[in-house]
C-alpha cells in the first residue's frame, strides 16, 4: 500500500537533505578510500571469472573459495580469514570463534558488557545444552562506564590476574543504548591485550564494517554477510578474519581439526560472495546516508535520536525513541509499508527466540533478515526505542523513512 507524503513532510526532508550536504560528501570520501582498498584486493590476488566456479563433493582444491578468503582478509587488513556462505548468522560465526579458541577451564572476558541477547544461550549466561558453560569455560564481564567508555583500568586489572583466553568486544549496540565504539578505541584496546600471551582479542564487527577508512586490529574480526560486507548481494553467510593462528583455529571449528580450511563445497555461492564484497563500501554509504536522514527527519519532528543527525557513525544503527508501544508499532509498520517486499504485512509484536522482550521487526527484504536493506526492529519495553539499519540504495532509504513517519504522524495510509 503507497503512504502519501504531504508538501509538509516533502519540505522539511528537503531541509534536512540541505543540513546534511556537507555530510554526506564526507561519507562518499570514506567510501571511495574503501572501495580503494577492495580494488587493490582484487587486482593483487588476481581475481578472474574462473575463480567464480563452483565446487561439489568434498571440494578439495576450490581455488575460488580460497581466493574469496584472501580477498576478505586483504580488504580488512588481516593475516588471514575466511568467508563461508554455510554460515547462518553473525551469532553462528561467533560461536565458531568462541568455539574454536576457547579451551575447559578458559576464561572468556567480555569489556563491552553483556553481548548481544542472541550469544546468551551460546556462552551459557542462560542455560543452554551445549553452551561454552557446559565445558567448562568461565564467563566474566566488565562493563562499559556510562554506558560510553572502555574500562581500562578495570581491563587491565583483570587481564593482570592471568587466566583470560578470550577478551570480547562487541562493537555495536545491539539493543543497549550505549555509544558504538570506534575502530580508534578498539585499536587501544587491541594494545591494551597485546602484551599478555595467550589471550586472543575477539570483536564482534557487525554493523561496523566499511563505515570508517580501517577495520579494527584484532586476532578475529568477525561478521556476517547478509550485513554490511555483502553489500546487498551475499544472500547468506558469515566471515571471520585475523591473526592466521586464530584463523586456524577457528577453521577446525567451521569443518574438522586437521582439514579446516583445504575442504568445503562452495555449490555456486562463490560469486555473489565476492560480488558483495566488491558492493560493500557503495552500500554502507548508501545506508548511512539513509541514517543520518532518518535521524534529521525524526529530530525534526522531535524524537530523541542516538546518533544525532550531524554526529560521526561508527556503525549503521540508527535509534529513534518512538515514546509508546503504539508509536513503535506505527514506524515499523510504516517501514514495512515503504519496503519492496512483502509491503503488504503488518507487523506484529512476538516472542522471538534468544529475546526477553516481545520484538517488533520490519524487514521487507530481499533476503531474510538481511539488515544492510532497510529494517528496523526493537523490543517492544520502555523506552520503545526502535533500531533501523541498512537502505541499499539512499533513494528506497529516504522513501522508507518517510513512510514511517506518515504512519507514526497519520499523515497518511
Amino acid at each position: 500500500m503507497n503512504v502519501s507524503f504531504s508538501d509538509e513532510l516533502l519540505k522539511r526532508a528537503a531541509q534536512c537533505e540541505d543540513l546534511l550536504s556537507d555530510t554526506f560528501r564526507r561519507l562518499e570520501e570514506t567510501a571511495f578510500r574503501n572501495t580503494q582498498k577492495v580494488m587493490k584486493a582484487f587486482s593483487d590476488n588476481r581475481l578472474s571469472d574462473r575463480h567464480f566456479n563452483g565446487t561439489v563433493g568434498y571440494g578439495y582444491n576450490d581455488d575460488g573459495r580460497d581466493l574469496c578468503d584472501k580477498l576478505f582478509a586483504d580488504s580488512f587488513g588481516a593475516e588471514a580469514g575466511f568467508a563461508r556462505a554455510g554460515i547462518i548468522s553473525g551469532t553462528h560465526a561467533l560461536t565458531i570463534a568462541l568455539q574454536g579458541l576457547l579451551r575447559p577451564g578458559d576464561t572468556l572476558l567480555s569489556v563491552t558488557g553483556k553481548p548481544y541477547d542472541t550469544l546468551e544461550g551460546v556462552i551459557g549466561i542462560q542455560p543452554c545444552k551445549g553452551s561454552l558453560a557446559e565445558f567448562g569455560v568461565r564467563y566474566e564481564q566488565i562493563d562499559l562506564i556510562d554506558s560510553a567508555a572502555l574500562d581500562l583500568p578495570a581491563i587491565r586489572a583483570r587481564l593482570e590476574q592471568g587466566g583470560v583466553k578470550v577478551l570480547y568486544a562487541q562493537r555495536s549496540k545491539g539493543y543497549d543504548a550505549r555509544r558504538t565504539l570506534t575502530v580508534a578505541e578498539l585499536n587501544e584496546l587491541a594494545a591494551l591485550a597485546k602484551p599478555y600471551p595467550g589471550v586472543f582479542f575477539v570483536v564482534d564487527n557487525c554493523y561496523g564494517e566499511f563505515v570508517e577508512t580501517e577495520e579494527p586490529k584484532a586476532d578475529l574480526l568477525v561478521g556476517s554477510l547478509i550485513k554490511n560486507p555483502g553489500g546487498g548481494m551475499a544472500e547468506s553467510g558469515g566471515y571471520l578474519v585475523g591473526s592466521a593462528e586464530a584463523v586456524e583455529l577457528a577453521s577446525y571449528r567451521l569443518t574438522v581439526p586437521g582439514i579446516g580450511l583445504e575442504a568445503g563445497a562452495t555449490l555456486g555461492t562463490t560469486k555473489n560472495l565476492i560480488k558483495g564484497l566488491f558492493y560493500a563500501p557503495h552500500t554502507v554509504l548508501q545506508a548511512l546516508k539513509t541514517a543520518h536522514f532518518a535521524a534529521a527527519l525524526f529530530e525534526n519532528y522531535g524524537y530523541a535520536c542516538a546518533p544525532s543527525a550531524l554526529e560521526p557513525r561508527a556503525d549503521i544503527i540508527q535509534t529513534v525513541d518512538c515514546g509508546d508501544a503504539d508509536k513503535l508499532l506505527r514506524f515499523c509498520r510504516g517501514i514495512q509499508a515503504g519496503s519492496p517486499v512483502d509491503s503488504f504485512v503488518t507487523p506484529e509484536g512476538w516472542a522471538m527466540p534468544g529475546y526477553h522482550d516481545e520484538v517488533v521487526m520490519a524487514a521487507g527484504t530481499f533476503v531474510q533478515g538481511a539488515s544492510i536493506e532497510l529494517s528496523a526492529d526493537g523490543p517492544i519495553r520502555p523506552p520503545y526505542r526502535v533500531f533501523l539499519q541498512g537502505g541499499l540504495t539512499y533513494e528506497s532509504g529516504k522513501y522508507g523513512i518517510l513512510s514511517a513517519l506518515s504512519y507514526m504522524e497519520n499523515m497518511g495510509k
